[in-house]
């Protein structure tokens, strides 16, 4: 049976304002890689933006393996 607990963390959405904290970078900067499109991935629901916290964690640690690799 699948966890329930993983699931809900797996689809869990997040404004810009609880990415960038999560991030530790300002709301300006994710704004601006959004314009940019080289930030984490994000969609439009209506007027607000959001981020799913699995794709937040996948080009987190896309960007942690290219440093290291570097």
């Amino acid at each position: 049976m699948p966890d329930p607990t993983t699931d809900r963390r797996e689809t869990e959405l997040l404004t810009i304002t609880e990415a960038a904290d999560l991030l530790r970078a300002p709301v300006a900067t994710l704004r601006y890689w959004r314009h940019r499109n080289i930030g984490p991935h994000s969609f439009r629901v209506g007027r607000r933006v959001l981020y799913r916290r699995e794709d937040l964690q996948t080009w987190i640690d896309a960007k942690a393996g290219r440093i290291r690799g570097h």
